[in-house]
């Protein structure tokens, strides 16, 4: 605009003097000058014009920008998270939705001499063996399912131990189908890998206490423990057509807390029908370990169609103490004949010596003793010392199959929580021993064991 004004001024300083103008000129100039003067106020105007809107924009406030509603991008979907990995002796892995995995196995070598007078063919004296060396894996399903596929593959053989599927249908109950203990005892119940002994006692094997295909419930309440199942025969000797046996099988333990400690008591009852094409009964044991297959008492094969035996379990664990007692007692149902009745039992102590350590118990048996200064933390692991008196009685009526008696001692180191080493001594009372040649009715032996154990 300033530019503008200038111009003007510039063009009326260029205009002709009036005092000057020739009088023939005077009307020309005159309209012209009329002229300008028009044009002036024209341009006058428009300058006006163009302050005012110029102001205008000015004081006017700025236009408000609305912002077009951006389209959201496409949501990412999470990244699920990555399964877990815990080590409990072997790499545990579990995933969301109740997902887990775990392989599991054992080792157990034994060695083991027997001193019993000549007689018994080759069998006693010194002998070593593969005594488990288990393989196998678990974990849990979505949906509150579990499983546990187990195989024994000791001494070049395979044989199947736990195989089964689990359904933990509300916090206190467990179903089971598969291949599982029929829940016989406290000693049966508790893993080999926990014993006291090296071998348990000696009714456990004399009675047949096996694995068998079945389906089970366990009711598991803070101090109750109910367990109830129907079994067939185990895995291998289904195979068979000739084997259709089934049992009815319970257990029933409580275990309050009394002075300190638990107090176990517990009691089963099972009730099987042979329903083979030979029914038949065999009780039999070895001397108080399992590296000579001599049985020093056995009654030998004698006809039956079923068996009705009983338990009872009776245990008390405070801190580093336990003691244990337990029996069993059998019946053979022989239609026709008189039903021979057969019993064993033992008493048991012991105690860990070594500071801070405690007898392990859960979910109505012995469980794994965890140092509290193992050799991995500069200390010398858990020792735990037993005593044990151990009676099987074979011999009923017109079956003689003998009466066993041991007194048996343990020592046991544990130097880290998954490996332990084990000595047994044992000696034996055998009246009406099994053996042809030992002519003499009361037979004396004794038993020296050694273990070293391992599993994940």
């Amino acid at each position: 605009m300033r530019p503008l004004l200038a111009l003007l001024l510039a063009g009326s300083a260029a205009l002709p003097s009036p005092a000057l103008a020739q009088p023939a000129d005077l009307a020309a100039v005159q309209e012209q000058l009329a002229a300008m003067q028009a044009e002036i106020a024209r341009l006058t105007a428009q300058v006006a014009e163009l302050k005012a809107r110029e102001e205008a924009r000015e004081t006017a406030p700025a236009p408000v920008t609305v912002a077009a509603a951006a389209t959201p991008a496409p949501a990412t979907p999470a990244a699920a998270p990555a399964p877990a990995i815990a080590w409990k002796g072997a790499p545990e892995i579990t995933a969301p939705g109740g997902w887990s995995f775990k392989p599991r196995g054992r080792l157990q070598l034994d060695s083991a001499v027997v001193d019993a007078p000549s007689g018994a063919g080759n069998g006693l004296g010194t002998g070593t063996e593969f005594r488990r060396v288990y393989m196998g894996f678990d974990g849990t399903l979505p949906g509150g399912f579990g499983y546990r596929v187990e195989a024994d593959l000791a001494n070049s053989s395979v044989e199947l131990t736990d195989v089964y599927l689990t359904y933990k249908a509300s916090k206190e109950v467990t179903l089971t189908v598969g291949q599982h203990k029929p829940f016989w005892g406290l000693e049966e119940m508790t893993s080999d890998l926990f014993t006291s002994m090296m071998e348990r006692a000696a009714f456990n094997s004399a009675f047949g206490f096996e694995r068998r295909v079945g389906v089970s419930g366990t009711y598991s309440g803070k101090n109750l423990i109910v367990q109830l199942g129907v079994f067939a025969d185990n895995a291998a000797d289904l195979n068979a057509d000739r084997n259709n046996s089934n049992s009815v099988d319970g257990r029933v333990v409580f275990s309050p807390e009394v002075a300190g400690g638990t107090l176990h008591l517990g009691g089963s009852a099972h009730f099987r029908d042979f329903n083979d094409a030979t029914n038949t009964s065999r009780y039999r044991a070895r001397p108080f370990v399992h590296t000579t297959d001599v049985r020093l008492v056995d009654t030998g094969l004698f006809s039956a169609s079923g068996e009705r035996s009983f338990g009872a379990e009776l245990a008390y664990v405070a801190g580093p103490f336990h003691a244990t007692a337990e029996g069993h007692r059998i019946t053979s149902l022989r239609p026709g004949l008189p039903d021979p009745t057969f019993w064993g039992g033992y008493v048991e102590l012991g105690m860990l010596v070594t500071p801070g350590d405690k007898t392990a118990y859960r979910g109505g048996a012995y469980d794994r003793i965890r140092p509290a200064h193992p050799i991995t933390a500069g200390g010398i692991g858990a020792i735990q010392l037993n005593a044990r008196y151990d009676r099987i009685d074979l011999t009923d009526g017109t079956i003689v199959g003998g009466v066993q008696q041991a007194v048996g001692l343990s020592a046991i180191w544990i130097p880290t929580d998954y490996v332990r080493f084990l000595v047994n001594y044992g000696h034996l009372w055998i009246d009406d021993p099994a053996v042809p040649a030992w002519t003499d009715p009361d037979v004396q032996a004794d038993t020296v064991g050694v273990r070293a154990q391992v599993d994940f």
